[in-house]
């Protein structure tokens, strides 16, 4: 049996939440056939990253997920979702999807729906009308899935979701592709050399803060190159910053690539600047690949990393901080092998993605009401 699912993303462009959507998709194989949706429109750069042989397709004109509260929006959403067996919604750009199966449940497929975290507009405090909101739109799920226990502790408190409906699933990563070596080719335009290199990996957006990275770079006394992988509207605010340090041919942008595993080796020490985060996969991915991590005390990270990174963690989300870790680690080769050694024993350890596909797997057969029918 081929069961039929839809993906209603808030944006599916290749980030850690579209990593772990295909990652499933990709370990399903021929059980499921799939078609995603995108909010944002034209943000499918994660298609890029699904298997051969797994049958899928881009929605052609479907409904709105985002504008105002509207019954005839909705109605249009329920009666679009009635095609499949299975709906899975994917953070808040994507909660309208079950605000239809709760305004028009007759007929509407079982719903799960996926939080990984906030952007920019809520690093700070949550929203209190988008809590509402969920809090209302969420009584209509099967289930809420979240990765980490902070996030697990908001679905709960704030979104007052019964604790039978809320299911905290660790994000897991193939962590024994990250062990294998590098491939030098596989970040167009760029070829190692000797001096130290700083990468980091995600979308090219607000919450990234990506020239707040470029200046913690920029005020490291010896050459460093930073190379910066992904896409998003920020591009031109990152090349801009990187102009104004001097540093635009030290500060390498190769756009979206599939397959981090094949290239996030070639980075000496993977840095992380963002203003919410939960439990980023890139942290996991660079861990199994044995890179010391930089970033700010933010979401879940400190609780990831293994105890001897925890040094390089900055108190704050400020360029001084974040510079003075990130020199510690460039002028210390060793520290950084015996850091990067210990984290990939401890993504090996929390991180694989067997556990994950397997408790995925039990919960959309569990809100299908089919057993065993997507178990790998």
């Amino acid at each position: 049996m081929t069961v039929n699912i839809l993906h209603l993303h808030d944006s599916f462009d290749l980030g850690g939440k579209q990593a772990r959507s295909v990652r499933l998709m990709n370990a399903f194989g021929q059980a499921a056939r799939h078609v995603v949706v995108s909010s944002v429109e034209g943000a499918y750069g994660a298609r890029s990253a699904i298997a051969q042989g797994v049958a899928y397709e881009i929605a052609q004109d479907p409904p709105p997920l985002s504008g105002k509260p509207s019954a005839a929006r909705y109605e249009a959403i329920a009666r679009y979702m009635r095609r499949f067996d299975l709906v899975l919604t994917y953070g808040w750009g994507a909660i309208d999807g079950v605000m239809a199966a709760r305004v028009f449940p007759r007929g509407t497929p079982p719903v799960v729906h996926h939080e990984d975290g906030f952007g920019a507009d809520e690093a700070v405090r949550l929203n209190r009308m988008r809590n509402l909101y969920r809090r209302m739109a969420l009584s209509a799920a099967h289930g809420l899935v979240v990765p980490s226990p902070g996030l697990e502790r908001i679905a709960l408190n704030i979104w007052k979701q019964p604790a039978g409906r809320v299911h905290r699933i660790s994000t897991g990563i193939a962590t024994a592709t990250y062990a294998n070596r590098p491939d030098p080719r596989a970040i167009p335009g760029f070829a190692r050399g000797k001096e130290p290199v700083v990468g980091t990996i995600g979308a090219l957006d607000s919450n990234r803060d990506l020239p707040l990275m470029i200046r913690a770079v920029g005020g490291i006394a010896r050459n460093v190159r930073l190379v910066i992988v992904g896409e998003g509207p920020e591009r031109a605010t990152i090349e801009r910053q990187a102009a104004a340090m001097f540093m635009a041919d030290r500060v390498h942008l190769p756009g979206q690539l599939p397959a981090p595993h094949r290239y996030i080796g070639l980075f000496d020490i993977f840095m992380l600047t963002s203003q919410s985060e939960q439990q980023p996969v890139v942290v996991m991915e660079a861990m199994a690949a044995g890179l010391p991590i930089v970033a700010p005390h933010v979401g879940e990270v400190p609780s990831m990393v293994a105890p001897e990174n925890l040094p390089y963690l900055a108190p704050e989300r400020h360029e001084l901080a974040l510079r003075d870790a990130l020199a510690a680690l460039i002028a210390d080769p060793e520290s950084r092998a015996r850091i990067g050694a210990a984290n990939r024993a401890r993504a090996a350890a929390m991180f694989d993605d067997r556990a994950m596909i397997d408790a995925y797997a039990r919960l959309y057969e569990g809100a299908m009401g089919l057993p065993a029918v997507l178990s790998v």
